[in-house]
């Protein structure tokens, strides 16, 4: 039993033990970064044992089943790279007291988060669902607030912390409805609930709505998403791509096995509210984005605009939606932790960020491996054809379709077409505005392979992986039902 939980107990160890180090270690030696990157590389290994796949753990409060595995991968992957991202670009910022910014904190921080996060994805207790998703979030409201010497950053933590504290109050209200009505806080008690009540019993129904929107805070989706750009904008950039990535993948596998496990029974109550909410955020997503002159701001819009079609895969139900929406994140984490990485190499002659799109300008004649890869990404994400984005996308429109679900497709691929105009911009701005202020050359060779590794995923090469990840994704979807 406890073998199945190996990843999570070798995090949360190492985590603690590397916070002793950074707390006893003289200043010079407190780079924690490499410790941290192969903790989370040893946890990914120890994904591929047999005890991946020992079912319900605990009595029913977690489980080890492909689902879970799948997703914990892509956040020990995820996690891995923020912080292998995010090393060149604070060592070169300073703070008020002279040092450089680059503490033993931060991927410390992102180990509890990411052991948060795989109770996320393999919880089957609302209870469990809660202690993972309060452990990720604390970890996060830290991150956001991570340069004290910017007031941005500050205000971006507060942010955060508050509308977050809102929104686990109303999941808690969801969680104590449902736990009153039904008795247990089980997955599979509450979905026996659900089908010896059906849709009669008032109390399950305002459950769910309540459960349903404090996951879509987390997920950042509408009416929910207020939080997301200024968060996103205020952050330390390696942060902005650390949540726009593992985080947004475990906050959308865990909604898709509550909604698959504990609600399943109740799919025509929650999929009407599923689909209003996978509509207005690809349009929101669409249309905010038109006028954002800020990267970050950019990204954070079509961070939202992307939960909308993976939602459109749990509204379609059953193991050909699951399968789409695991598919889906998969590609997602790449094409943003790409973007991400690209944005990062991106330093005016000061050394200072560039956060403007319009410093993008010209970038193709002055770095035309970067602004190749960034455009790569840009399309990738707009989902258009021969990239690989495209795929993950007309996956999830065919499980809609094969549910009955053909309007909602048909509206999925119209926000498409509508979203694609600011990822074209930006392509635009990197190959045919005139060039202006050159920017500095970031010495970097990891981050540069990662990044060659991501555009190569993303171009039609990948297609070449459509059969292994597309295999993955089935048997990991069928371990819900």
């Amino acid at each position: 039993m406890l073998m199945a939980l190996l990843p999570e107990f070798t995090l949360g160890l190492g985590a603690i033990v590397l916070m002793m180090v950074a707390a006893f270690m003289p200043r010079a030696g407190r780079n924690t970064s490499g410790g941290t990157v192969a903790l989370l590389v040893a946890a990914t290994v120890m994904l591929l044992g047999p005890a991946s796949d020992a079912g319900p753990l605990f009595g029913g409060l977690i489980a080890a089943d492909g689902f879970s595995a799948f997703g914990k991968l892509l956040i020990f992957l995820g996690a891995a790279v923020a912080i292998i991202g995010a090393h060149g670009w604070f060592a070169e910022m300073v703070g008020g007291d002279g040092h450089s910014e680059h503490g033993a904190e931060y991927p410390v921080l992102i180990l509890f988060s990411a052991v948060g996060m795989a109770v996320m994805v393999s919880a089957t207790s609302l209870i469990t669902l809660y202690v993972g998703l309060e452990l990720q979030s604390l970890a996060a409201y830290v991150l956001a607030s991570y340069r004290r010497s910017d007031a941005r950053s500050a205000e971006a933590g507060l942010k955060y912390f508050v509308l977050g504290s809102l929104a686990s109050g109303i999941l808690l209200y969801g969680i104590s409805l449902l736990y009153g009505f039904t008795g247990t806080t089980e997955y599979g008690g509450i979905a026996a609930a659900f089908l010896r009540e059906g849709p009669h019993s008032l109390g399950l129904l305002f459950g769910l709505v309540s459960l349903l929107a404090g996951l879509a805070f987390k997920i950042s989706a509408v009416p929910f998403h207020m939080w997301t750009p200024d968060v996103y904008e205020g952050a330390p950039t390696p942060v902005t791509a650390f949540f726009a990535s593992a985080p947004k993948v475990a906050a959308v596998l865990l909604a898709t096995r509550v909604c698959f496990g504990a609600l399943g029974p109740a799919i025509e109550a929650w999929r009407q509210i599923v689909t209003v909410v996978a509509i207005g955020s690809i349009f929101l997503g669409a249309v905010a984005d038109y006028g954002q002159t800020i990267i970050k701001r950019l990204l954070a819009y079509s961070s939202i605009n992307n939960v909308g079609f993976a939602l459109i895969g749990i509204a379609a139900g059953g193991v050909q939606g699951a399968s789409a929406v695991l598919f889906y994140m998969a590609v997602y984490l790449v094409m943003t932790l790409g973007a991400f990485l690209c944005v990062l190499r991106l330093r005016g002659e000061d050394g200072e960020p560039i956060e403007q799109l319009s410093a993008l300008a010209g970038l193709s004649h002055s770095r035309p491996g970067l602004a190749a890869a960034l455009a790569a990404f840009m399309l990738s994400l707009a989902g258009i054809p021969p990239l690989f984005g495209f795929w993950p996308k007309l996956q999830v429109f065919i499980a809609a379709v094969h549910s009955g679900l053909i309007w909602l497709a048909v509206i999925g691929i119209l926000g498409t077409v509508v979203g694609a105009y600011y990822y074209l911009k930006v392509v635009k701005i990197l190959y045919f505005d005139a060039p202006g202020a050159p920017l500095a050359r970031v010495k970097a060779p990891l981050e540069g392979a990662l990044i060659l590794l991501a555009a190569l995923f993303v171009s039609p090469l990948g297609y070449l992986l459509i059969g292994p990840i597309g295999q993955i994704a089935a048997n990991a979807a069928s371990s819900l039902f």
